[in-house]
């Protein structure tokens, strides 16, 4: 990777990209910036692949899809992103049948300038690694994964990890939302 990548505890940089969000003639795209979620109180999930009209690309993509009623469902907000063209993820929406509904906004940061400055852009190619970024309603980043190229995420492990970040508790190993938290001992006898 070129630069570090953007930590826990981090405000996530500010931005403003062109993005699709839909594949209807004159609606396909809209200007994205870093408020989209935070001006409405929610959660963030940003999570990046590395090119489109590729082939793990498309399966994380559709399978955020389908899991975007569990995330609308915890107040977040998910957004899609690469380092292609907005033009170039409206073609791949409308040739791709797992793409053609998305729920989601598709990020466009062709200047790559976000990615790099989230510590995510591969130095060779120029393109983003497989990354997931949570966000809290504050702008801040609370949970950072960084996949290499050629492996998909799994996406249910970042719902869990949502529902635990929003417990604001203490949450072991494996946790499930609805499990029990932990609790610790503050005297000490």
């Amino acid at each position: 990777m070129s630069n570090k990548v953007l930590s826990i505890g981090t405000q996530f940089p500010a931005f403003k990209k062109k993005a699709v969000v839909s594949i209807e003639k004159g609606k396909e795209f809209m200007e994205l910036t870093n408020e989209y979620a935070t001006s409405k109180g929610k959660w963030t999930v940003m999570f990046w692949w590395p090119k489109d009209f590729t082939f793990v690309c498309p399966t994380e993509i559709a399978e955020f899809n389908k899991k975007h009623s569990e995330f609308t469902d915890r107040d977040a907000i998910l957004i899609g992103a690469s380092t292609d063209s907005e033009f170039v993820h409206a073609a791949w929406r409308r040739d791709h049948n797992d793409l053609k509904d998305l729920k989601f906004p598709m990020l466009a940061d062709t200047s790559k300038s976000l990615a790099e400055e989230l510590g995510i852009l591969d130095s060779e190619e120029k393109i983003a690694y497989r990354a997931t970024f949570i966000i809290d309603p504050q702008g801040i980043v609370r949970w950072v994964s960084v996949y290499d190229l050629n492996v998909g995420r799994n996406v249910q492990e970042v719902v869990r990890v949502l529902d635990a970040l929003q417990t604001d508790e203490l949450c072991p190993c494996n946790w499930q939302k609805g499990q029990e938290t932990l609790t610790t001992a503050l005297s000490m006898n």
